[in-house]
């Protein structure tokens, strides 16, 4: 895990929710939904098929959601983790290189 980027802007720069998921037409509907519900912003959001993600059939996919850290992120990704197309989830706090590599289309 890298650093966050000290330059990139303070929106960028947060806990990262890394969630592998069921590839498949709604998936992130019910991901912000359940956050838009509970009123609890998204700064950033990245997403990427897993190789084999492309099946016709479903695969998975990876993302990645960007959060400022608050007291009810916990009880949030508890209820991510109940959603039935979530199978993996990871919290990490010192944020993802994804949105660094992002925050460099900003400027």
């Amino acid at each position: 895990m890298s650093m966050p980027d000290r330059n990139a802007p303070a929106a960028l720069t947060g806990t990262v929710l890394e969630l592998t998921v069921n590839n498949h037409p709604g998936v992130m509907s019910h991901i912000c939904g359940l956050f838009a519900r509970r009123a609890f912003n998204v700064e950033g959001v990245a997403c990427l098929p897993l190789p084999g993600g492309e099946d016709p059939s479903g695969g998975l996919s990876r993302v990645w959601l960007l959060l400022r850290e608050d007291e009810r992120l916990g009880q949030i990704v508890s209820q991510v983790e109940k959603l039935h197309d979530v199978r993996e989830t990871r919290v990490l706090a010192q944020g993802h290189p994804v949105f660094a590599a992002l925050a460099g289309h900003l400027r």
